[in-house]
């Protein structure tokens, strides 16, 4: 049967207007599964009865307080679900939990209601979605294709309209290689952002649970609800205050980089879809910068090293020594090499991925991100079948960097290539800029023009940009935060909002601040001689204003500007100690101007 389009915002919509209920829409969903036969996308489903008596007691209780009313999502096998079998497709290693991981607590707890548990490489080692024993979910465009993994499953039931949202897991890619096969968003938040408690590991210290959705607005509703400090997890991290999952408006101007020699590895399809998408930023306002791709691309071919695979056997070593022949022959031999590593291979490893993370960190001071294919390529499943390691790392050739390098990504559809099947692109950028990815992301994906997955289903308008929350602060900036400049990205992943060009009262004079870091802006209220200068208003919520202010570094702090209607608003100023023997710019009247006349 064909189901209604379960993006967030449509179905609230439409629960809304009475158009249907939790208890109807699942009873179709069953139906639908039930339909679609074996395609091995589910290894357990949430009994008919079940869920039913899970729709009415939300509808007994109501809507109030629960963002994820009767919002419909599936959860990798490797994530525990109470009275579903974890099995991480082993049959011989599956349990039945009593309780389940936090993630899905939360997202319980605000209203979803789980449908069922969804197929993947076997132990989350893959990014290709064919090693399981339960066989290889069906890529919904082409079922000679991959659907990519290892997260395989939670993609295609998206994907396939059967869900509004899945978790998958993400280590070395695998909440977003199956995104960019399917058609949908792909959000791997950054390390312990949300709570692994619950979660099978496979490498402890880079594990992510990851969310896939029909939209980015979708996926960053599911975030903010998923989302939380969890003492229960060692890796688990608090947000900076102020932080939020939402979907800020796209600057009208911004920075991102691009890979200096990006790899393709012969598909003339996919760089043609990279290169139009560059395109489409740069039509979007965006300047690009060609960056050196060598250090990101060292780190993660480190990740299947033996070195890098030492990590997964300390996951499953007890279940490993016990029981060798269990293994799918891929995931086996990945284990092996691991155990070949010895402690000084590893240290000699993380010594050395600190010192590109090092050498890669300032880039984020010049771009708002950086876009990357999410793969350079996609495989049937018989190429895949035929040489599994070597295609398998092509795949992971964009994304094995990112937690090694403690980033966020987001992974969005780009556009169909002649063959049917669709292609996407990631944006990068550091941990907890979640809210500077949507913002882009989002936009991008609007301009893709592309159904919702494989569901034929259209993208719902994007709703308009809410104000921030009550009480809020104006403040005025003139330099590094304004929009397209290189810290424009940490008023947006406060929950800043854009409020408009401002000019000062001639009263200020414009110094290059050179102490302290990079050059800066300094404004000094004057006496005499002062200028109008130009700037932007930007609304912050109170809590990340706070937390903004608490991140500025001496000699700048914050004040009260007066602009040039004679109104006053809190904005940077800079002690005037610090203006002594700097340069004088007041003649360009804005910071943009001057950085403008030094290229």
């Amino acid at each position: 049967m064909t189901l209604p389009s379960l993006s967030i915002a449509t179905l609230q919509a439409a629960y809304a207007a009475g158009e249907t209920s939790p208890s109807m829409l699942v009873a179709a969903i069953a139906e639908a599964i039930a339909a679609r036969g074996e395609d091995a996308v589910w290894l357990s489903l949430t009994p008919r009865d079940a869920l039913l008596k899970r729709a009415a007691e939300l509808e007994a209780a109501g809507p109030a307080g629960k963002p994820l009313y009767g919002i419909p999502f599936a959860v990798k096998d490797n994530i525990d679900v109470a009275g579903l079998p974890t099995t991480a497709a082993c049959p011989t290693f599956a349990y039945t939990p009593a309780k389940s991981a936090t993630a899905v607590e939360k997202l319980e707890a605000a209203g979803a209601i789980v449908i069922g548990k969804t197929n993947l490489d076997q132990f989350a080692t893959g990014l290709v979605g064919v090693r399981s024993p339960y066989g290889v979910a069906v890529n919904p465009f082409n079922k000679d294709y991959v659907p990519g993994g290892s997260s395989s499953g939670s993609a295609v039931a998206v994907s396939a309209g059967l869900v509004s949202f899945s978790l998958g897991t993400d280590t070395a890619g695998s909440g977003r290689v199956p995104a960019g096969f399917n058609n949908i968003v792909g959000l791997k938040p950054s390390i312990g952002l949300i709570s692994s408690s619950g979660m099978l590991p496979a490498c402890r210290s880079l594990d992510c649970i990851s969310v896939f959705a029909l939209t980015v607005a979708d996926a960053m509703t599911v975030l903010e609800a998923a989302r939380g400090l969890d003492g229960k997890d060692a890796y688990s991290r608090s947000a900076p205050a102020g932080f939020r999952a939402t979907v800020p408006p796209c600057p009208a101007k911004f920075r991102f980089a691009v890979p200096d020699q990006p790899q393709f590895f012969g598909d003339a399809e996919a760089e043609k879809l990279f290169l139009a998408a560059i395109a489409r930023f740069e039509a979007m306002g965006g300047e690009k910068q060609v960056v050196a791709y060598a250090p990101f691309a060292e780190a993660q071919a480190m990740l299947y090293s033996p070195p890098g695979a030492a990590e997964r056997v300390t996951a499953l070593h007890d279940f490993f020594r016990d029981h060798p022949d269990d293994f799918h022959p891929v995931t086996r031999a990945i284990l092996d090499s691991g155990k070949t590593a010895s402690a000084v291979d590893l240290y000699r490893m993380q010594q050395r991925l600190r010192a590109l993370k090092q050498q890669t960190d300032p880039l984020w001071n010049e771009v708002d991100f950086m876009l990357v294919p999410t793969s350079g390529t996609i495989y049937r499943v018989a190429e895949i079948l035929a040489e599994p390691l070597k295609l398998n790392a092509n795949l992971g050739y964009y994304t094995n960097f990112v937690n090694y390098f403690d980033l966020s990504a987001l992974a969005v559809p780009n556009a169909m290539r002649a063959d049917g099947l669709p292609s996407g692109v990631t944006l990068i950028a550091p941990a907890f800029f979640e809210a500077r990815l949507a913002s882009f992301g989002a936009a991008f994906h609007g301009t893709a023009k592309l159904p919702l997955g494989a569901t034929g289903h259209a993208l719902p308008e994007a709703a308009p940009a809410a104000a921030p929350p009550s009480p809020s602060i104006r403040l005025a900036v003139f330099g590094a935060h304004m929009q397209g400049q290189p810290l424009n990205h940490e008023i947006l992943g406060l929950g800043g909002r854009y409020v408009a060009e401002i000019r000062t009262a001639p009263i200020y004079k414009l110094y290059r601040i050179d102490a302290g870091g990079p050059p800066r802006p300094g404004v000094l209220r004057v006496a005499a001689d002062g200028v109008a200068l130009a700037g932007e208003i930007w609304d912050l919520p109170t809590a990340g204003f706070g937390a903004f202010v608490a991140g500025i570094p001496a000699p700048l702090g914050i004040g009260t500007v007066t602009l040039a209607d004679g109104s006053t608003v809190k904005g940077f100023l800079c002690e005037a100690a610090a203006t002594v023997g700097s340069e004088d710019i007041s003649r360009f009247a804005d910071w943009r101007a001057y950085r403008a006349s030094l290229t």
